[in-house]
């Protein structure tokens, strides 16, 4: 059995020792690197695998050969970070909790519960990896003004105001256009 990935990491359990990248696994044979928890042996044979419940993960019974031994190993694949170029042209790792901290700002007392702005935050670090590992400032903005448009108008506005950095009321007033425009059905 071939696994469709060759960048594997560890698991949630800390005991565990790390997975490092590994050829085609064949359900006979084990991962260099993975120790046994009780003796540090590294030879050992998977007894079982199968996919976690949510599907982000492989875990894998193990037998140590060394002690006999039974422990479980999970394996996910490891995302690259993302980076962040910004205006000045300094790069640094991307933060999903300015995103959601940029959205709760503009969410203040809209109907907008914590659980959807994390959901819509995690929707766009999604989006903005599909684009590649290095990402500017001004698609992270356009993917968040894109998700409030969708959500809520008034927290967009505020969101559009501090992004597009509104200096007056004429400001607001040719967005409120550009949203209604956008948002409006067709009349006969």
């Amino acid at each position: 059995m071939t696994h469709p990935s060759s960048r594997l990491a560890s698991g949630s359990p800390p005991f565990l020792a790390p997975l490092r990248a590994c050829a085609p696994i064949d359900a006979r044979t084990s991962v260099s690197g993975v120790r046994c928890p009780a003796c540090s042996g590294v030879d050992d044979k998977v007894i079982d695998s199968r996919m976690t419940d949510d599907g982000s993960a492989i875990r894998r019974r193990r037998e140590c050969l060394t002690c006999g031994r039974r422990f479980t190993t999970f394996e996910r694949l490891e995302e690259l970070p993302l980076s962040v170029e910004k205006r000045s042209g300094d790069r640094e790792p991307f933060d999903r909790e300015k995103v959601e901290s940029g959205i709760a700002s503009a969410a203040k007392g809209r109907p907008l519960d914590a659980v959807q702005i994390s959901h819509t935050a995690e929707e766009i670090e999604e989006q903005l990896r599909l684009q590649g590992v290095e990402i500017s400032t001004e698609q992270i903005g356009r993917a968040v003004l894109d998700r409030l448009r969708e959500l809520d108008q008034v927290a967009y506005l505020r969101f559009a105001s501090v992004y597009k950095g509104f200096d007056d009321a004429a400001d607001f007033q040719r967005e409120v256009r550009l949203l209604t425009k956008a948002t409006e059905p067709k009349r006969h």
